[in-house]
């Protein structure tokens, strides 16, 4: 079954330069086995396509059920240089959230 990530996580991005950060953090402490399985960084960066020009990193932080992604040269050069509308990545995290991902049986 699939369901989109709004249903499962709670997410909030910012920035760095050129780099948009996004935190996606489980609402349900057992639900994160299933993030870290279905939310690859290759997935994010395909969700995203060409708004990411460059890598998409992921860290793992088990600790608080999250998961970390940098969106690198995904800001047209940042805050101060971007004509973009979002140049500071506050919207990435709600357009994570619309992302869909297979669910376990429950």
């Amino acid at each position: 079954m699939k369901v989109q990530l709004v249903k499962l996580a709670h997410a909030r991005s910012g920035d760095k330069g050129d780099t948009a950060n996004v935190g996606l953090i489980a609402l349900d402490p057992k639900d994160y086995p299933m993030l870290v399985r279905e939310v690859t960084a290759a997935r994010v960066k395909e969700f995203f396509g060409d708004m990411v020009k460059g890598d998409v990193e992921r860290f793992e932080l088990p600790n608080l059920h999250a998961l970390n992604f940098l969106l690198h040269g995904s800001l047209g050069g940042g805050g101060t240089l971007s004509l973009m509308t979002d140049a500071q990545g506050k919207t990435f995290s709600t357009a994570l959230l619309r992302m869909y991902i297979e669910t376990d049986a429950e």
